[in-house]
């Protein structure tokens, strides 16, 4: 039996937080959005917990993390961190903004964005695998399998959001890039015998890594790590005997453990799709690009990826749009995955064996002393080095750059500060009270779109005007080139 569902604005496929993201976005912005998820219900399986800053601090700004910040507000934040085992790192955000390292499970995360698409009325199928996806000028089409037989919807837009054997990826033939697997990888969770002989952290040893963290109830997650080679069947099932002969090899020593669950084998298989975006269909998270989990990365990567699209699948819906709007998304979101990709391989290069890896890691170890060197890979982990091209004719240095939270006077909405401005995802334009008249009225004239923040002339800001976009990268500065010219490429022509 196949039932139609009337057409939606956007389908999007898989339901894992990237996707619930995404459809809370959408929904948030008034677009009909339904969510094609495989599983019945949220996997609580080990995965992904760490939130890097930039992540942090674009939740926050959205309204989705009541993050806690520094107790010390004068202060920039640090946490530590690691880059390819090496411990001497720390990631560190600005005294404004929140903790710069957060652990949510993925499993909470998919609950809290699902809750929030249901509650904003996106309708959320779970049971329902995609099985067919297709596009023409005028509209998508996705047919899933689901309990009561196939369900097809049809909608203007599509997003495979479905992971890394993306049924969206393959059905729309998406180009990707691949770089076989050489190592091998497992996890599990299990209760060690003698805990001492495996404390917490980060273990080499001539045979590879061991990876260890304490979890409640006397259990720790386990991960071992083999640079020798990959595994010649990486969808093998991994059983309790098989993951405790490779922690105790690794280990050098028999490690005894009990109640084993959560066994799962990975390894470093990489794929980067050429383009995020084709046509009415667009790639999000493990399905535009997948890597070797290390550096906790992916899911922070795959989240930025929906708050990027959702603004501008929103405006496009409206009519609100600018040419190449959309075409934004892939120009700003697969340079970050290309540049995830290099620092995973860079990573997993540190990690290998060899007294050539023994020099190198010694080497980088100095690097991350200095503070230049430091201020690189922290930026770069933490995605706060992230800058977006510049879309303007005469683009202002400030351009594509995040706008850093700051405590704001406003003319008509009292203190506040940029978080808060940025809650309800409409871009606007902060303007102090000595910037030209007539960029108000200029600004006036997208009033539907954007809104005008009047601050005093002794706020903290780099330019007298800024244009911020809802996901709080600056979209245009007065010491770049003409506001028309700047919000008509963002979201088209003003009315007649």
């Amino acid at each position: 039996m196949e039932r139609v569902i009337a057409q939606a604005d956007v389908v999007i496929a898989g339901g894992g937080p990237v996707g619930m993201l995404l459809a809370a976005e959408l929904a948030g912005y008034g677009v009909d959005t339904v969510v094609l998820e495989a599983k019945a219900a949220t996997d609580d399986q080990p995965k992904a917990n760490t939130l890097h800053a930039r992540t942090v601090q674009s939740l926050a700004r959205r309204g989705y993390l009541d993050a806690p910040w520094p107790a010390d507000n004068d202060t920039p934040a640090r946490a530590p961190f690691h880059f390819g085992g090496i411990t001497e790192l720390t990631v560190t955000s600005p005294a404004t903004e929140p903790v710069p390292l957060l652990k949510r499970p993925q499993s909470d995360l998919e609950r809290q964005f699902e809750e929030t698409a249901r509650a904003r009325g996106a309708r959320i199928l779970r049971g329902h695998l995609v099985v067919e996806a297709a596009q023409s000028a005028h509209g998508v089409q996705v047919t899933a399998e689901g309990p009561d037989g196939r369900r097809t919807v049809r909608a203007a837009y599509l997003v495979g959001a479905d992971g890394a054997r993306s049924r969206v990826r393959e059905q729309i033939a998406f180009p990707t890039d691949t770089w076989p697997a050489s190592v091998s990888a497992l996890m599990g969770r299990v209760r060690v015998a003698a805990p001492d002989v495996l404390p917490g952290g980060w273990h080499r040893t001539p045979r590879g890594w061991i990876v260890s963290r304490p979890e409640p109830g006397e259990h720790r997650l386990i991960r071992t790590l083999d640079c020798a080679s990959a595994h010649p069947d990486r969808h093998a099932p991994v059983g309790p005997d098989e993951f405790r002969r490779e922690v105790s090899r690794i280990a050098g020593h028999e490690v005894e453990m009990s109640d084993a669950t959560s066994l799962t084998r990975f390894g470093d298989f990489t794929r980067l799709a050429r383009t995020f975006r084709r046509d009415r269909v667009f790639l999000v998270g493990d399905a535009a690009h997948l890597h070797f989990p290390i550096g906790g990365q992916g899911l922070s990567t795959g989240l930025l990826d929906a708050l990027n699209l959702g603004w501008k699948l929103a405006h496009s819906v409206r009519g609100a749009a600018g040419k190449g709007l959309l075409e934004s998304y892939d120009d700003e979101r697969r340079p970050v995955a290309l540049r995830l990709v290099e620092n995973t391989f860079a990573q997993l290069a540190l990690m290998r064996s060899g007294s050539d890896v023994d020099a190198l890691r010694s080497l980088f170890s100095d690097v991350l002393a200095t503070r230049d060197g430091h201020a690189l890979i922290s930026g770069m982990i933490s995605a706060q080095d992230t800058v977006h091209p510049a879309r303007s004719v005469q683009p202002s240095p400030w351009e594509g750059r995040f706008l850093e939270n700051r405590p704001l006077r406003t003319e008509n909405e009292g203190p506040t500060d940029l978080i808060g401005l940025l809650r309800d995802g409409r871009p606007f334009l902060l303007l102090t009270a000595g910037a030209d008249r007539h960029l108000a009225d200029t600004a006036g004239r997208w009033s539907h779109v954007v809104r005008t923040v009047r601050v005093p002339d002794d706020a903290d800001l780099p330019c007298q005007a800024l244009l911020v976009r809802p996901d709080g990268y600056v979209g245009w500065a007065s010491d770049g080139g003409d506001l028309a010219e700047a919000l008509t490429a963002w979201f088209g022509g003003t009315p007649a």
